[in-house]
């Protein structure tokens, strides 16, 4: 950005930064004037002081008019009279003096210049006058910024008319159109100017031009019309060259002052603070600039906008913009509109609605820029918007953003407010629609919040009421648009910070689909609320990062903590929901200490239920127990916390305090809708049989009077009636088709239930699990029902619904699945050692072993009924699955091949059919068999008599035949193991050789990593020494400007031949390589001409040092002529005179040959003399062998 000029920067005058460049507007105006009398004297004059002008100028013009004054004294006055912000007075002169010039002179061209300063009065008057008419004066009566253009207008044409080239008049076109053309309407296209404002400032920069021209381009304030021009044209790169031009052209000129210009433009080219520092520049030569102390805050204010609002930064550049640079602009002009509208939004954040209503006015009324009016338009908005006056607040958001060209265009801000608007007045439809508009123009971080927030809170209202609408585009949409703000956090670009509401919104929109997701939000709320507080607040002596956190937790807000305990608590991570819960409480207590005044108790209490609840499923039943007590304490009629403790109390004592303290709540709270399905469930738990008809058993009425009585929507009593309809269909009979009939019907009474309760909440997984269940038992749909199954495997994570999962694939014949679904439910709490889970999973076991005849898998089902059996050895029917499976298997390992089988399996299978023949004896003789007594001692009898002879005969044989294939299963045994070493072998040996592969690689990149380092440091040093070098070759010339040391050979000895010349080949390639360093500058074409040889002359250049021989010597890698005249000329004495004579040829040779091995620079010089080669220089030469052998 700096200009130098002579060695000085932006105009410093002799390295003297105290005596700086000062404006010399108005300094060609004396301090006082004689005014020449018609007198006895002929050098009569009148003396005007025109530091003290008169205040009314009609005394001044009655004079000038008898005295027949010249143009000149009338102007000078006007002058002084503009000098003292007189601009009327200035203007009342130049119009009676344009009067009386006209009645005393014949010429009419005499009065041009006076016409011209007319009309630069009134482009200054249009400057300062209101852009609208203020309130109370009519239109046609306002003398407005309009109004003085015309007026600028007129005289400028009757200047033209008069002499239309007259060169003031071209800077006056200039700066009339530009000044119009800020009046024009802004453009409605995006990214684009208004056809007429165009037109118009493509005129003034012809009317520029024009100036320029006829100044032969020394016109710098035509220079900054042009420059200013190409701002509004919004060709900011040409502005910024221009701008720069005209600094380092006139570096004294601050009024106007290019550097405002210069930093305006790097500002829209994103260079903020090379903005910064052409404006303080600026106010350093110009302490009192308005201009550049209001646009040093606006830099400030913007900084401050980049940094978090409740940090020192933002304090301190908030205070800097505010009051060391805007109050001081507003001091020097108060009625800057730039200023104003500054300061209006100042007032407006601090609530002082007078002070910001009177700043917008003024800058809505004196401004030229379309911007600032939009500014002010914005705070008369906001002030109308906070107090309520929505009809005003609407008018003038519409115009503010009118004022930067509405629709496509416009003005944010205005835009946001006018959805706001729209949201106050609950029409949230046109809301969404602004909304939407703006997203798709901008992308507004802003709008997608409040448009996100839209869609949430119609969601969550939604959520509330029993309506069946689909909100699932509503619900995508909230989501996105919110994440799509979470995402621009991320981007350093945009440097926006989070919001926690945003965050908060999307936690509760993916509460129910995506919890993990709501718990990620929820921490991410957390950690901005722990970066808040202030490190005063940190605990002493901790250093652990976790420590510390778990620590400050307690200033954090409760109802977010307790909030995270619940998503811990769904997702089983009881331990971190129990410290969330317990940072609850301690938050609670900090809240009370903090504020006495605030109610606390309903928050404590929700939070010390939550707290037993995640103590009882750690199964730290004595915790909660303590916990629950504590609280009834406090509150007797907290229902949910008797109800746990009667549920612990159940778990615990099921046959005495269990039942009667269940009882007892039942009893207390009848009516409570939780208490009767606590107590539904515990009728559903007590053994007991079953009555042949459902509406006889207690539990059903139990439900059916709840939904009779107190709700017939309970989903709880809706689902128990279900159940309890398909165990009634499950026990009936299904002989004849009657029965069958009749066994249906019993399901679909019990889907109707199911379906009832899922038509109340859509997501009640146990009512779809029960319709599944009765898909399978009552129409065997497995497929419709596995697919419910595995929609609520994502809600249910209790093993029942994997026995289901189990029971679905072992019926579609997907052993595999059915058997890890049974297993996942054993490894569910409390479950490992399930009987009946187990007697599932060995059923699944031996039906695969069925299908593939698998002996491994009749094993395993033997192990799985004989640990049901040992969990419950009183239930008869796992002791006859024992005896069923061990006679299964013997009847399955008699069929198969010897060589898949061995007497030792043979030996435990008939061990197994004798304990079967004893369990099924004993089975046979119990009053409860599972099955009819005759069917079981008939499969004793059958054992005993026909299979154990058929297992015998089979031991026999297999011994027989591994007696005679001993040594071939030996052999293949040993085969087996060879081969089992073998392929272990090799396959450590191709680890072996991936690992030395591997290991190589890894070197190598090594290898390639350091060479490539190596290069790279040799390259840059290179690099560097290059620079080095190219920059010692360099030096000053008079006007201070870098350019290449000139080489000059050194004198020679006397009696010295002179050198040989180079060959011309050699001379090509020196310049190929000059051109390669010095870049691609064309050679200038010169013109021969014929010198004349004096006799006697000195060097051009006086070598007096071995500094400058070494610099000069550097410029080529070769011996050259000029390095063998300047080693000579270092090694012999001072040359006589003849040998300056000779030094002199050898200085002619050096002109004839044209410059070959001169720096490229030398071509601009203008010496003649060393640059002009004589006639010889023209013929060519021979050049011997010897010659280029030197070379």
């Amino acid at each position: 950005m700096a200009a130098l000029s002579n060695g000085t920067t932006n105009g410093v005058a002799s390295g003297d930064s105290a005596a700086g460049p000062v404006s010399i507007r108005f300094s060609d105006i004396p301090s006082a004037i004689d005014i020449p009398v018609q007198g006895d004297q002929e050098d009569e004059a009148v003396e005007i002081d025109l530091e003290d002008l008169v205040d009314d100028p009609t005394e001044l013009c009655t004079l000038f008019e008898n005295e027949h004054a010249a143009k000149t004294y009338w102007m000078t006055v006007a002058l002084a009279y503009a000098k003292q912000h007189k601009i009327d007075h200035a203007i009342e002169m130049l119009l009676r003096g344009g009067g009386a010039i006209q009645s005393n002179t014949s010429n009419p061209r005499d009065k041009v210049s006076m016409i011209c300063c007319l009309c630069w009065m009134y482009l200054w008057k249009s400057r300062e006058a209101p852009r609208v008419p203020p309130d109370g004066i009519r239109v046609s009566e306002a003398k407005t910024k309009e109004y003085y253009l015309q007026l600028a207008t007129s005289s400028l044409n009757d200047a033209a008319r008069l002499n239309p080239s007259f060169p003031p008049i071209f800077l006056a076109r200039g700066v009339l159109l530009l000044l119009r053309a800020s009046l024009q309407a802004p453009s409605k296209t995006a990214g684009s100017i208004g056809s007429e404002k165009q037109e118009l400032l493509k005129t003034a920069v012809k009317s520029f031009d024009d100036a320029l021209r006829v100044s032969q381009g020394k016109n710098m304030l035509a220079l900054m019309g042009k420059a200013r021009a190409f701002f509004s044209l919004q060709k900011y790169p040409d502005s910024l060259a221009i701008y720069q031009d005209v600094l380092q052209k006139k570096p004294a000129l601050v009024d106007p002052d290019p550097r405002i210009g210069i930093g305006c433009c790097f500002w829209q080219l994103g260079f903020k603070n090379d903005a910064k520092t052409a404006w303080e520049r600026s106010l350093e030569i110009t302490p009192d600039s308005k201009v550049a102390n209001i646009l040093l805050g606006l830099y400030h204010l913007d900084a401050s906008g980049h940094v978090p609002v409740n940090s020192e930064d933002f304090v301190k550049l908030y205070k800097k913009a505010m009051t060391e640079y805007t109050q001081k602009s507003f001091k020097l002009d108060k009625d800057l509109p730039l200023t104003c509208s500054t300061f209006s939004n100042y007032f407006l954040s601090r609530k002082s609605w007078d002070n910001a209503d009177k700043l917008a006015h003024k800058a809505i009324q004196y401004t030229d820029v379309n911007a600032i009016a939009s500014d002010g338009w914005y705070v008369l908005a906001r002030k109308a918007h906070y107090n309520g006056d929505i009809e005003n607040a609407n008018d003038f958001y519409r115009r503010a953003d009118d004022a930067r060209g509405g629709a496509d265009t416009g003005y944010f801000p205005a835009k946001f407010g006018a959805a706001q608007l729209s949201v106050v007045k609950n029409d949230l439809g046109e809301a969404k629609l602004r909304l939407e508009k703006m997203i798709q123009q901008s992308k507004s971080h802003e709008a997608m919040i409040l448009l996100g927030t839209l869609y949430a809170e119609e969601i969550f209202a939604h959520q509330n009421t029993d309506t069946k609408e689909d909100k699932s585009a509503e619900m995508k949409k909230a989501i996105n648009l919110l994440e799509a703000v979470r995402s621009t956090w991320k981007d350093p670009k945009r440097n926006v910070s989070p919001d926690a509401s945003v965050l908060l919104n999307l936690a509760r929109l993916y509460e129910t689909e995506n919890p993990e997701k709501a718990l990620q939000c929820l921490q991410q709320v957390e950690q901005l609320e722990l970066e808040q507080i202030p490190s005063s607040e940190y605990p002493e002596g901790i250093t652990e990062e976790a420590e510390i956190q778990a620590a400050i937790r307690k200033f954090l807000p409760p109802q977010l903590l307790n909030n995270i305990g619940c998503f811990h608590f769904q997702a089983e991570k009881h331990v971190l929901a129990s410290e969330m819960f317990e940072a609850a409480l301690g938050a609670c207590m900090k809240m009370s200490e903090k504020d006495n005044t605030v109610d606390t108790d309903a928050l404590v209490s929700t939070i010390s239920f939550n707290l037993g609840r995640s103590y009882e499923a750690q199964g730290l039943s004595d915790k909660a127990v303590e916990v629950y007590e504590g609280l009834l304490n406090r509150h007797d009629d907290y229902t949910d916390a008797r109800a746990r403790l009667a549920y612990i109390k159940l778990r615990q004592s099921p046959n005495k305090e269990g039942p009667d303290a269940v009882a007892k709540l039942y009893q207390d709270n009848t009516s409570d809708v939780e208490v009767r399905a606590l107590y539904g469930w515990y009728l559903g738990k007590v053994s007991r049989k079953r009555p042949g008809n459902v509406a006889e058993d207690p539990e059903f009425r139990h439900y059916k009077h709840t939904l009779q009585n107190y709700d017939k929507h309970d989903r709880y009593a809706l689902v128990g009636m279900g159940n309890l309809h398909m165990m009634q269909a499950r026990e009936m009979r299904r002989e004849t088709d009657a029965d069958k009939q009749k066994r249906s019907a019993a399901y679909g009474k019990a889907v109707e239930f199911f379906e009832k309760a899922l038509s109340l909440d859509p997501k009640n997984a146990y009512a779809a699990q029960g319709v599944a269940i009765a898909l399978v038992e009552d129409k065997k749909d497995y497929k419709n029902a596995l697919a419910i199954f595995n929609k609520v495997r994502e809600t249910i994570k209790e093993p029942s619904l994997y026995v289901n999962l189990g029971h679905i694939y072992a019926e579609l014949k997907q052993f595999s699945k059915a058997i890890e679904s049974y297993e996942t439910a054993l490894s569910k709490d409390g479950k490992h050692n399930d009987p009946v889970i187990l007697a599932c999973l060995g059923r699944t076991w031996l039906n695969r072993g069925r299908a593939e005849r698998d002996i491994d898998a009749y094993i395993k089902a033997l192990e799985c009924a004989e640990r049901a059996l040992e969990v419950a050895p009183e239930q008869v029917h796992y002791k006859f699955n024992v005896a069923f499976v061990q006679i299964q298997l013997v009847t399955t390992i008699q069929g198969v091949q010897e060589n898949r089988r061995t007497a030792e399996q043979l030996e435990k299978a008939a061990e197994g059919l004798e304990a079967a023949i004893t369990s099924l004896d004993a089975i046979a003789a119990h009053p409860q068999t599972p099955y009819p007594k005759h069917d079981v001692e008939q499969r004793a009898n059958m054992a005993r008599n026909t299979l154990r002879k058929q297992l015998e005969r089979a031991i026999g044989k297999q011994k027989e035949w591994e007696e005679v294939n001993k040594e071939k299963i030996a052999a293949a045994q040993s085969q087996r193991e060879a081969e089992l070493k073998r392929r272990e072998a090799d396959r450590a040996e191709v680890l072996a050789k991936e690992k030395e592969r591997q290991d190589k690689i890894r070197k190598e990149r090594e290898e390639i990593a350091a060479k490539v380092k190596l290069e790279t440091e040799e390259r840059a040093r290179e690099l560097e020494e290059d620079r080095a070098r190219k920059e010692a070759e360099l030096t000053e010339d008079e006007e201070g400007n870098k350019v290449k040391r000139k080489r000059k050979p050194a004198p020679r000895a006397p009696g010295e031949g002179r050198p040989k010349r180079s060959s011309k080949k050699k001379a090509a390639k020196d310049d190929d390589d000059d051109d390669s360093d010095e870049g691609s500058h064309a050679k200038k074409k010169r013109r021969l001409t014929t010198r004349e040889n004096s006799k006697f002359k000195s060097a051009e250049i006086v070598v007096d040092s071995d500094e400058e021989d070494g610099d000069a010597g550097g410029d080529d890698d070769d011996d050259d002529v000029l390095d063998r005249a300047d080693r000579i000329g270092r090694s012999s004495p001072v040359a006589s005179d003849a040998g300056e004579n000779v030094s002199n040829a050898g200085d002619d040779e050096d002109d004839d040959r044209m410059d070959v091995d001169a720096p490229r620079e030398d071509d601009d010089d203008d010496e003649p003399s060393a640059r002009q080669p004589t006639k010889r220089a023209r013929r060519g030469r021979v050049v011997e062998s010897d010659e280029e052998d030197d070379e």
